[in-house]
Order: C-alpha cells, then structure tokens, then sequence
C-alpha cells in the first residue's frame, strides 16, 4: 500500500511539473493537439498507478517525450503558418456583417441553440447587435458587436428607460415554435401577419426568426432565399 501511494505522488507531481513545462495556454484553453496530449498523459500516468508491476520508467520516458512533441510542435508553429493551420486549424467566421453564415455554421456543427447560448454568455441577447463572431481555434467565442453597442450605458446619460425581457426564437430553421408562441400569449395568425410585413411567403423559408429583447422581428432567410431585412 505504501508503494502505491508513494508511486502515486511521484506521477502527481511529474505531471504537475511536465503541464507547467507546456506553458500557461495548456492549462488553460487547449488546441487540438495539446488536448490530444493531455490526454494522452492522463492515460500514460494512470495505469502505472493501478498496477504496481509497471516500472514508473515506462510511464516517465512517454511522458517526458510527449512533452518534448509538445514543444518541437509549438516552435514549429511559430515558424511556419502551414504548419500552424494544420495542427490547431484556422478560425471561424459565424457571423459576418451582422449575417450569420450558416455554410460555416453547419461545418463547425454548431447549431443556432449553441450560437445564442453564447452570445448570452458573453452579454449579447440580440443577434441585431453583433457586427462579427468569431469561433477561435480553442473553441472560444470572439464577438465584436455593432458600433454603438459597447459604449455609454443609458444610465450614464441619465436617460429614462424600459426593462428589456429575453430574446425569444419563434422560428428556427424553418419551423415554428408554437411553444414559444404561446409563451408570449401570441398565435400562428399574429406570426403570418409579422411575416407578411416584412414580405416573407412562408415560415419554412426562414432560417432564424426572434422576437428580440426591444421587441422587434428579427429574422434571416435560408441561403437561396433573398437577404436578411
């Protein structure tokens, strides 16, 4: 029992020294490679740990020599863009001039639900007041948001305002939610009517359509169907 404990230390503080060799980024948001490397180390370092019949050698040379692939990797990409884009990948633009570009959406399998979840995170309820978003290589968001939107707040210029409530999607990718509808006390016919002002035939030809937190429609038609309003 004393042998496994003393085992376990000894990887527990290796382990804790070789991440701190990676560098602060590898703590915290990873790139696909040093994620695939940090597992990689948990595995190594797991099973010496559960089997005392494994020499901790066989765990400490993978180890320190996948720490020295971290590193050539990391010079590596400092030197060379190709390599940079082949091993962590290029970001994605998700949202364009206030558009989102659903081809890329749908690349980086990422639906609208997670786009907005978010934007929320980041303080942004309303799609009308993103200018770019970005998905960073690490998977972060990035969002720059329309000139005007990050500036002075309306108490800083004393002015009288009205309680904003929370963004609701009344159709995603073509097809209602009723739920929703009734959740604002509306029905289908008050949607077809929203619809008909702003020229649109039908729900299905709209990939995104909200009821912003100011209470005005905003949507984005399918690719192939016009342009957003």
């Amino acid at each position: 029992m004393l042998v496994l404990v003393i085992r376990t230390f000894f990887l527990y503080f290796s382990i804790i020294f070789i991440m701190r060799m990676m560098g602060k980024k590898q703590i915290g948001q990873l790139e696909p490679f040093e994620l695939v490397i940090a597992l990689m180390i948990s595995d190594l370092a797991t099973f010496p740990m559960e089997d005392i019949r494994i020499p901790l050698l066989h765990a400490i040379i993978p180890i320190i020599t996948l720490l020295f692939l971290q590193v050539a990797s990391s010079y590596i990409e400092l030197k060379s863009e190709k390599a940079r884009k082949l091993l962590t990948g290029t970001p994605s633009i998700l949202i364009r001039d206030g558009k989102i570009d659903i081809k890329e959406l749908r690349y980086q399998r990422f639906n609208i639900n997670d786009l907005l979840e978010e934007l929320r995170l980041k303080g942004y309820f309303n799609l009308s007041d993103i200018q770019y978003a970005i998905l960073e290589t690490s998977g972060a968001l990035s969002i720059l948001p329309k000139t005007g939107q990050s500036t002075a707040t309306k108490d800083d210029l004393n002015i009288t305002i009205t309680q904003e409530s929370l963004p609701i999607p009344l159709i995603m990718d073509g097809i209602i939610n009723y739920k929703n509808l009734k959740l604002i006390e509306k029905d289908e016919t008050w949607l077809k009517n929203i619809l008909k002002r702003n020229k649109i035939s039908y729900a299905s030809d709209l990939f995104i359509g909200i009821l912003d937190s100011k209470n005005k429609f905003y949507y984005q038609l399918k690719e192939g169907k016009g342009n957003k309003k």
